[in-house]
């Protein structure tokens, strides 16, 4: 039995609808179904090639991925890649991809592609979707959110066991890890990843330079002698500290901005690469400033646990990421 969690609306708005009340619209549909095992190659060039600018809407449905209905792929099905290719081609303006899926498609031929000049990835949208499509299209809205998963290229799915739960990656075994936390192959887009209508600066208030960590008397240790302190709840205590993060909004256009606090743990062994620590979203209009504090823990949130589950915290230089924003800082005991 396959589970659905959506309930019925009473009327959808699709992106036909949505786009239709805001601009005259052509419309051809390229593919019978979701599946697209033939696409309608000419009728939509044809459609395409008058027009001003072109929405091209794809992806995947509840046929294709659901509870207990796992993909075997994560390219557009059938004939898609190629339909939307043999649009772009002769369209005249701008061309507007649109993909409706659960989860991340490899999409890496139209991200290259230079006719197409925009990618929106919505999700499987509600009974308003179609409106809240046309809001983002027309500049109504300025969309602000980021990917919550990384979108791996199709060799990823083809190469990887799906049955291996292992987060880290194997030399052994060729296996590349998952997740932005240890996965360091090519991606389509990384984690996190997203545009807005507007640019934002961000920048270090206030952080400090150093943290001392508190340790039972029998476990302490001085760098360089001592590089790595095993922690615990118990045995690591008093060590927060707060980052105080400016952020502006330069551009023409109100919205909201994610602000993401990463953290580059030292060098152990086979542990994350970084860690998102927190983050907050502000919405801020035009020329506005405003300031994000976060709390940090330095033996829960600069800590790592090994790969036999041990949590341990490396003494000396670490760094925080905000955006394209480092800050270093000094852990000692």
């Amino acid at each position: 039995m396959m589970l659905i969690y959506s309930g019925v609306p009473c009327k959808y708005t699709t992106p036909l609808q949505g786009l239709s009340d805001s601009v005259v619209t052509l419309y051809h549909a390229g593919c019978s179904d979701t599946k697209c095992a033939n696409a309608q190659l000419n009728e939509a060039r044809e459609v395409a090639s008058a027009a001003d600018a072109v929405v091209l809407v794809m992806g995947t449905d509840q046929s294709i991925e659901a509870e207990s209905r796992d993909r075997t792929s994560i390219s557009l099905p059938g004939q898609q890649n190629r339909l939307i290719s043999e649009v772009a081609s002769v369209s005249k303006g701008p061309v507007i991809l649109v993909i409706m899926s659960g989860g991340g498609m490899d999409i890496q031929f139209a991200k290259e592609n230079p006719k197409i000049t925009s990618i929106l990835w919505v999700g499987f949208p509600g009974e308003a979707g179609g409106a809240a499509l046309a809001d983002v299209v027309f500049g109504r809205y300025n969309p602000g959110g980021r990917l919550p998963m990384t979108w791996y290229p199709q060799f990823f799915a083809e190469t990887v066991n799906m049955t291996n739960m292992n987060m880290r990656p194997n030399l052994t075994t060729g296996h590349p890890g998952y997740t932005y936390r240890f996965y360091k192959g090519t991606t389509v887009y990384p984690f996190e990843y997203g545009l807005s209508y507007s640019m934002f600066a961000q920048w270090v208030v206030r952080a400090p330079k150093s943290v001392k960590l508190s340790l039972d008397e029998d476990q302490v240790c001085r760098y360089p002698e001592c590089e790595v302190v095993e922690v615990s709840d118990n045995n690591c205590r008093n060590s927060g500290f707060e980052v105080v993060i400016g952020v502006k909004n330069v551009g023409n256009m109100a919205g909201s901005y994610s602000v993401l606090l990463y953290s580059y743990p030292r060098w152990i062994r086979n542990v994350p690469q970084t860690d998102l620590l927190d983050f907050e979203k502000v919405f801020l209009a035009p020329q506005q400033v405003t300031m994000v504090t976060f709390h940090v823990d330095g033996c829960r949130h600069l800590s790592v646990v090994d790969e036999d589950g041990n949590r341990k915290v490396a003494l000396g230089e670490h760094h925080l990421q905000i955006g394209d924003v480092t800050h270093y800082l000094y852990l000692e005991t």
